[in-house]
């Protein structure tokens, strides 16, 4: 039986597996979506505010050229390339919630997805402000290279990765545009298959806890790499770990010179397989030469390794991961100018999973941005075997220190800080002595206290309560790491015949079959949360 969904503003035909049509509702991913709608919102206002400025200050219009850059785009309606379309559902939504938008190309490799878009499109009646195509995402693309046919915004949602994609689509969106990349190979992207991750990324993930910001930095490296080859660059707006996939927002900018910055943004990773510290070694260093830098090669030192290349530490394997991004993953700027909006939005215009985007960007907001990966202090604190002090109580430590602190968006338990791992090292010796506990029963617990014993450098570990040791997301009682709880709510399985060419192109269209029946529901509750759906479909 075919149904009716409604999600933001769209009215979507959707339908069960019996129906045999290849697009179904996910609507666990209706939270992606409405940040999705968030940010191109935002997006869509920044640049109508340039322009705005540029007119203002008396600026002449941009000559037209075979070049078009994004200040001679100007005010023009916006043009978005939603590259892997399923049901049509994003490119619809965003048609019909995002302002000055112009045109949307909703595409797909799949005959009947296409045929699928076609009929939700009528229901929303958008024809000609939405266009359904069917062609190989890369070849649209690929299409649309010439600066004067670039799409101001490209959305790449596939199921898995979005590596074959990324080439083509770096070079699709025009200068100053946002490139939107969702994967969902988790798997592959946190380090349980190194060698398949260097084939798709080019970079080689370790296991870590922080895998999830490690799997982030990974995608942004190898979408800033594509771009680097023809003399482009990205500017991430945000970057998320959401459930089971990685999303980031990224405005991609063209400028050879800019683009050789990029090598300064990258780096290994180093870490150790007992303590799990690590550390960040860049790949080359800057020196001035006038008004430019010399880049040569780094020379390789590293303060995590011994001579006998075992952890300072706790004397135990160290394993080299990347190469990564290490510049900040987020933009505070346009975090900021989000929030704000968000918070000013009327109960009556909120989104969907208004309260958990709102959490979100809450927590993003607050992250350190120079302090690329995190830890988890349960951890430490069971490397010396005992139980772990309240979260509150180690950040005012670490604060009372002198060191900076926050959250991370990936862990609810995760800890940014550029405080060496010696001093949190420290800090659950100290916890253990006022707890009069029997730490270091282990092997590496007995070397760390050693060391820390060892060490001509002393701490004092202070767990006094400090105010700022509470973020504000928790004082204003936002909704942090929502979980999706129900039956099934992970990705789905995979569209039939999106992938093979031959058989997707040779599908017969000839046979009709009678129309469905249609049932009509609403898939988001008040709150924000999936509603009475059948989530046995497979992904939009």
């Amino acid at each position: 039986m075919s149904k009716i969904i409604t999600e933001g503003q769209a009215r979507m035909l959707v339908a069960d597996s019996a129906a045999g049509t290849e697009s179904f509702y996910n609507p666990v991913q209706e939270f992606n979506r409405d940040l999705t709608v968030t940010f191109l919102r935002e997006f869509a206002a920044e640049r109508l505010a340039e322009s705005e400025e540029r007119a203002d200050n008396g600026e002449p219009s941009a000559k037209k050229s075979r070049r078009q850059t994004k200040n001679s785009r100007g005010s023009q309606p916006l043009t978005i390339l939603d590259a892997l379309s399923a049901s049509g559902l994003r490119a619809i939504r965003f048609a019909k919630e995002v302002p000055n938008v112009g045109l949307v190309t909703a595409n797909d490799f799949s005959r009947d997805s296409v045929e699928h878009i076609k009929k939700n499109i009528a229901e929303n009646q958008l024809d000609g402000k939405v266009v359904a195509n069917l062609d190989d995402a890369k070849a649209v693309m690929m299409a649309h290279r010439e600066p004067s046919k670039q799409f101001d915004v490209v959305d790449l949602d596939p199921y898995g990765t979005a590596a074959p994609f990324l080439d083509s689509a770096v070079q699709a969106v025009v200068d100053g545009g946002m490139l939107m990349v969702t994967c969902t190979d988790m798997a592959v992207l946190c380090g349980n298959t190194p060698e398949a991750a260097y084939l798709k990324y080019g970079s080689i993930p370790v296991k870590h806890r922080s895998c999830h910001e490690m799997a982030l930095r990974i995608l942004l490296r190898t979408i800033d790499s594509h771009a680097n080859r023809y003399g482009r660059y990205i500017e991430p707006l945000a970057s998320f770990s959401i459930d089971f996939y990685v999303r980031v927002f990224v405005k991609v900018h063209t400028s050879p010179s800019r683009a050789k910055e990029s090598v300064t943004k990258v780096s290994n990773v180093l870490i150790c397989t007992g303590c799990n510290a690590f550390e960040l070694v860049p790949l080359v260093k800057t020196t001035p030469a006038g008004n430019n830098f010399k880049y040569t090669p780094a020379v390789f030192r590293s303060k995590l390794m011994s001579a006998d290349d075992k952890c300072v530490h706790c004397e135990q394997s160290v394993h080299m991961g990347g190469p990564l991004y290490s510049a900040p993953i987020h933009n505070a700027e346009f975090v900021e100018k989000l929030l704000t909006k968000i918070r000013a939005t009327p109960v009556a215009e909120r989104l969907g999973t208004h309260a958990r985007i709102e959490g979100m960007l809450s927590v993003v907001s607050e992250e350190l941005p120079s302090s690329p990966l995190y830890y988890i202090m349960d951890d430490v604190f069971s490397l010396f075997k005992v139980n772990a002090q309240k979260s509150v109580a180690c950040r005012s430590a670490i604060i009372n220190a002198g060191f900076k602190v926050s959250g991370t968006h990936c862990n609810a338990k995760g800890v940014k800080t550029d405080a060496p791992i010696t001093f949190l090292f420290a800090v659950a010796q100290q916890f253990a002595k006022d707890q009069k506990a029997n730490p270091a029963v282990g092997q590496i617990g007995k070397i760390l206290l050693r060391k820390l014993e060892e060490s001509t450098e002393k701490y004092t570990v202070d767990f006094k309560s400090n105010a700022a040791a509470v973020p504000d997301s928790v004082r204003q009682k936002v909704v942090r790491y929502q979980q999706n709880y129900g039956k099934n709510w992970g990705p789905k399985q995979k569209a039939k015949g999106s992938v093979n060419a031959l058989l997707t192109a040779s599908k017969s269209t000839t046979t009709k079959k009678a129309e469905p029946e249609i049932a009509e529901i609403n898939s988001t509750t008040e709150n924000g949360e999936a509603g009475d759906v059948d989530v046995n479909m497979k992904e939009v």
